[in-house]
């Protein structure tokens, strides 16, 4: 069973930075059948594509409201992808969840995926 888990969320002030984490096990096939998607949910609001990294090629996407801020990066040999974000506006406050699944078509869809974390709460206030 795969499982993943977050870390990394916090409280910061806008214009800062911080990055999150999440952990996969559980991997029942070659990593180069699997994709690993960041979303996230703000109150009130539906869950959002964020970022997402192919685990083999290592080609990335990003939803167009952090670009240029927002990087994804895997590292295969610890299983983890890591979302570093910079220039944090208020509007990025949310819960971050990772998620992943085989032989996804499209990494912005959500129903694509199979397995979610949890989910890490990010909050971006003065």
């Amino acid at each position: 069973q795969v499982r993943l888990v977050e870390s990394g969320g916090g409280l910061v002030q806008p214009g800062e930075s911080l990055t999150l984490s999440c952990a996969a096990s559980g991997f029942t096939l070659e990593l180069r059948y699997y994709a690993i998607g960041w979303f996230r949910q703000a109150p009130g609001k539906e869950r959002e594509f964020v970022a997402a990294i192919r685990w083999e090629s290592g080609t990335t996407a990003y939803t167009d409201s952090v670009k240029g801020r927002f990087t994804i990066s895997r590292d295969n040999a610890k299983l983890t992808v890591d979302l570093q974000m910079n220039s944090l506006k208020p509007e990025d406050t949310a819960i971050y969840f990772c998620a992943t699944g085989k032989n996804i078509a499209s990494t912005m869809i959500s129903s694509e995926y199979e397995y979610w974390g949890q989910g890490t709460q990010v909050t971006v206030s003065s």
